[in-house]
């Protein structure tokens, strides 16, 4: 038995925490917020500088659903202009270590990868692929 369904049966529900936990910080841009957020609180304009490519609608919404999930506090200040800073909550800190350690399986692993990918896709006989009258069989 793996350690993953060790832990599922311990847990007793069937991977369900795993799950949510993955879906919420495997999306897209969760992991970077965090990592960005690691040196220090940020105003949302440097966080949508630093994390190249977030349109401003899914900043919020994500930074929202980390809220939520208690990893950032948002921490706003009764000044003019008004100004919100956000970062990492002590949990929220405890992610860093296991995102750190994936990006850098990511980054290594990453040509390895798409040498599989570009392999699998030139198998004439990969799951799914059509046969069209240029590969020579009809």
């Amino acid at each position: 038995m793996s350690k993953y369904e060790k832990s599922c049966l311990i847990r007793g529900d069937g991977g369900r925490a795993i799950r949510g936990i993955l879906d919420r910080i495997g999306d897209k841009w969760s992991l970077l917020i965090v990592a960005t957020l690691d040196d220090s609180p940020l105003r949302f304009s440097q966080l949508q500088t630093r994390v190249t490519g977030i349109s401003q609608r899914m900043l919020t919404r994500t930074l929202r659903n980390l809220e939520r999930d208690g990893l950032v506090s948002r921490t706003a200040y009764a000044e003019v202009p008004p100004r919100v800073e956000y970062e990492l909550t002590a949990t929220g800190r405890t992610l860093i270590g296991p995102a750190v350690t994936l990006a850098e399986w990511a980054v290594d692993y990453n040509p390895e990868i798409e040498e599989h990918q570009a392999a699998y896709d030139a198998r004439p006989d990969r799951p799914g692929r059509r046969v069209t009258p240029r590969d020579g069989a009809l």
